[in-house]
C-alpha cells in the first residue's frame, strides 16, 4: 500500500512587490515497512527524550548543595522584630505557655545572621534573654542572660544541642545550620502539604559537627516553588528519628527578594513524645533594627 502527497509551487508577491516560491513539492511514498520504521524512530526519539528529560524533572539540574544554600537563604530578610508565643507540651497532652520578642540582624556580609531574644511571660522565665551571633570563619557567639542569676553566661559550641531555654529546639535549630557543614544528596521528590519538594539527605562533614550539632543525619523537605521546608527530621548519633519540624503558614515577608518566613513551627521530640510550637504574633521584617543592639550588654536590659 503506497500513496502520494504533493504541495505544488506557486507564486506569491512579497512585501516589495517581486514574486517569490513558496512551498516545494514533496512526494512521500508510504510502504508498510516504512511505516513501521517511522513508528520505531519515533518511539526512539521519544524514549531519548524521556531519558534526558528525566534527570530535570527529578531536580537533577539543581545540585543538592544549592538547594540548600537556597533554603538557607529564603528567610533571612535584612533585620526583623516579631512577637511570638511558644507552646510547650508534654507527652499527657498538657501546655505551658510563654511569651517572647525577637529581633535579627543580617550582618555586613549578608550572610552571617544576629539574632536577640527575650522571654516576657510567664514570671518564671520573664527577662531571660538570648543572644547569638553567626560567623562563616570561625564558631558561632551565643550567650544567655538569667535574671536570677544575675549575669550573663557564655554558651560554647557543644551546647548547640543542648535545648533552647528547655523547649524542644535547640540552639542549633534556633541559630541554623551551616549548609557547608554538611554533606548534601538529593534522595527523591514528594508532595508535602499539596506542594512538590525536593527532599535531601544532609551529612554531617565531621565528627565534631556531628557532636556539637547533636544530629547523625537530617532530611528536609525543600519546596520547589520558594525553597521553603514545610518538613524536616533529625536523626540521633545512633541514626534514629530523634525530631520532626513541621512549618505552616509560610508567607511571603520581602517581595523584592523574595524572602518566605513560615509563621507557625512545630518541633516534636520523637523520643519523649514532647512537642513545642513557636507562633508568630506578629512578624515586621526590613523594620530598621539596629546594630548596636545585639551586645551582651543589652541582654542584661528588663524588659
Amino acid at each position: 500500500m503506497s500513496g502520494e502527497i504533493k504541495i505544488l509551487k506557486r507564486e506569491h508577491p512579497d512585501s516589495l512587490g517581486a514574486s517569490r516560491r513558496v512551498g516545494t513539492v514533496l512526494t512521500v511514498r508510504n510502504s508498510t515497512r516504512q511505516s513501521r520504521l517511522s513508528r520505531v524512530r519515533w518511539l526512539m526519539i521519544m524514549m531519548g527524550l524521556v531519558m534526558v528529560g528525566w534527570p530535570s524533572a527529578f531536580g537533577q539540574d539543581l545540585p543538592a548543595q544549592e538547594i540548600m544554600r537556597r533554603e538557607y537563604f529564603v528567610s533571612r530578610v535584612k533585620d526583623s522584630k516579631s512577637e511570638a508565643t511558644m507552646t510547650l507540651i508534654n507527652a499527657a497532652g498538657q501546655q505551658r505557655v510563654r511569651r517572647m520578642v525577637s529581633l535579627t540582624k543580617l550582618q555586613d556580609n549578608g550572610v552571617s545572621q544576629m539574632r536577640l531574644a527575650r522571654f516576657l511571660y510567664p514570671p518564671d522565665v520573664k527577662g531571660t534573654a538570648t543572644l547569638m551571633i553567626e560567623h562563616t570563619e570561625r564558631d558561632d557567639d551565643m550567650w544567655v542572660y538569667v535574671p536570677a542569676l544575675g549575669k550573663v553566661r557564655r554558651l560554647v559550641s557543644k551546647n548547640k544541642s543542648d535545648s533552647y531555654v528547655g523547649t524542644d529546639f535547640s540552639y542549633g535549630d534556633i541559630i541554623g545550620h551551616k549548609v557547608e557543614d554538611y554533606s548534601h544528596r538529593l534522595i527523591g521528590l514528594e508532595i508535602v502539604e499539596g506542594m512538590e519538594c525536593f527532599v535531601v539527605e544532609s551529612m554531617p562533614v565531621s565528627d565534631r559537627v556531628r557532636r556539637e550539632g547533636g544530629y547523625g543525619k537530617r532530611i528536609s523537605w525543600v519546596r520547589k516553588d520558594n525553597f521553603v521546608s514545610p518538613k524536616l527530621e533529625g536523626y540521633d548519633l545512633h541514626g534514629r528519628l530523634f525530631k520532626r519540624l513541621l512549618t505552616t503558614d509560610i508567607r511571603l515577608v520581602d517581595p523584592t527578594l523574595g524572602r518566605w518566613q513560615p509563621m507557625r513551627m512545630e518541633m516534636i521530640n520523637l523520643e519523649t513524645g514532647h512537642g513545642t510550637i513557636l507562633s508568630y504574633d506578629d512578624f515586621k521584617a526590613n523594620a530598621g533594627v539596629q546594630q548596636t543592639i545585639f551586645t551582651t550588654r543589652y541582654l542584661e536590659k528588663e524588659p
